[in-house]
C-alpha cells in the first residue's frame, strides 16, 4: 500500500482548487516538492514533505463539516446578482469559510451541509455515489395515483426524463419523495410538469443523515462516525408502496359531507390529465389504436 497522499488530493485538501484543476497546476510547472518541481499529479506527499505552489507554501486544512436547517427565504450562495439575501447572511461567522454541498432554491428549506472536505464533497455530489435525498412535499391539491406512478416511471420535461426512487403518500396533499438525482428544481419541475404546484418542500435526509430537530437557521458539527458512515453511503430499503385501500380512505376524506346535509360534497377538481409525452408507451399506443378503428359496430 502505498504511503502518503497523492498530490492532486494533497493540494485540494489546501484549498488551491478542485481535483481537476490542481492536476493542471501541477502539469503545467507550478508545483515545487521539496525544491525540485513535480509535473505528476500522482505523486506521492508525505507529511514531511514542503511543498510550494509559485513559490507559495501550501499547508492541509483543518476540516470542518456542519449540517444547516435552511430556512425558506434564502438562497444558496455567496453573493446574488438581484440582492437576494443568502444563506450566509444566517450562518455564524466562524462557518463562513465553508462551502455547501449542492443546493436548496429559495423557496425550499431543510438539510444543507456546509465543509471544506473536498473530497467528501465530491463523494457527495458525483452522480455516481446515487446519495438518496429525502423530501417531504405539499402540493395545492392531491396528486392523482397514476401520476405518483409517472413519478416513478419518469416524467419528461423539456425532453428530459426526470425520475424519483421512491414517492409515498403522507394524507391527501403530502408526499414522501426520495431522489437520487440532483436536476435543478426538479421535485417542482415534475410536479409542474403534471399540472400541479409544489406549496412546501423540506429536505430531511441526505445519504444517512438526517435534519431532525434542528430548528430553522441551526447548525450542528458533523462528528467523525457520521462523516465516515456518509462516505460509505450504505442504501437504505425502499419503503413500502401504500396499498390502493389507503389511497380511497384518503379520497373519502377529502369528499367530506357539506354542512347540515347528508349528501358528500362535490370531489375537488382533478388535476388536468398528463400530456401525450408523460403516458406510458403503452397508453399512448393504445389511444392510437382506438382512435384509428373508431367505435366498433354491433352485430
Amino acid at each position: 500500500m502505498p504511503e502518503g497522499t497523492r498530490l492532486n488530493k494533497f493540494l485540494a485538501s489546501c484549498g488551491v482548487g478542485s481535483r481537476r484543476a490542481c492536476d493542471a497546476l501541477v502539469q503545467e510547472g507550478h508545483v515545487e516538492i521539496n525544491g525540485k518541481p513535480c509535473l505528476n499529479p500522482a505523486q506521492r506527499v508525505e507529511a514531511t514533505d514542503f511543498v510550494r505552489v509559485d513559490g507559495r507554501r501550501v499547508q492541509e486544512k483543518q476540516t470542518t463539516t456542519v449540517m444547516f436547517h435552511k430556512p425558506r427565504g434564502y438562497v444558496c450562495s455567496r453573493e446574488d446578482e438581484l440582492g437576494r439575501d443568502t444563506i450566509y447572511k444566517v450562518i455564524p461567522l466562524t462557518l463562513q469559510h465553508l462551502h455547501h454541498v449542492g443546493r436548496l432554491d429559495r423557496d425550499s428549506e431543510g438539510l444543507l451541509i456546509l465543509t471544506n472536505d473536498g473530497d467528501l464533497s465530491q463523494s457527495l455530489m458525483h452522480p455516481s455515489k446515487s446519495v438518496e435525498k429525502e423530501y417531504i412535499v405539499t402540493a395545492n391539491q392531491p396528486v392523482l395515483n397514476e401520476h405518483l406512478d409517472l413519478f416513478l416511471s419518469g416524467v419528461y420535461v423539456e425532453k428530459t426524463r426526470m425520475v424519483a426512487k421512491e414517492v409515498a403518500r403522507l394524507s391527501s396533499r403530502r408526499y414522501r419523495i426520495v431522489l437520487e438525482t440532483g436536476l435543478k428544481r426538479q421535485i417542482r419541475m415534475m410536479f409542474q410538469a403534471l399540472g400541479y404546484k409544489v406549496q412546501k418542500l423540506v429536505r430531511l435526509r441526505i445519504g444517512s443523515l438526517e435534519l431532525g430537530p434542528l430548528p430553522a437557521g441551526a447548525c450542528r458539527l458533523i462528528d467523525d462516525p457520521e462523516i465516515d458512515l456518509l462516505r460509505r453511503n450504505p442504501k437504505r430499503k425502499p419503503a413500502r408502496r401504500p396499498a390502493a385501500k389507503t389511497a380511497k380512505k384518503v379520497a373519502r376524506k377529502v369528499a367530506k359531507p357539506e354542512p347540515g346535509t347528508s349528501r358528500p360534497a362535490p370531489p375537488a377538481k382533478a388535476a388536468r390529465r398528463p400530456a401525450s409525452g408523460n403516458l406510458p408507451p403503452s397508453a399512448r399506443h393504445t389511444s392510437k389504436k382506438s382512435a384509428k378503428r373508431g367505435p366498433r359496430r354491433s352485430s
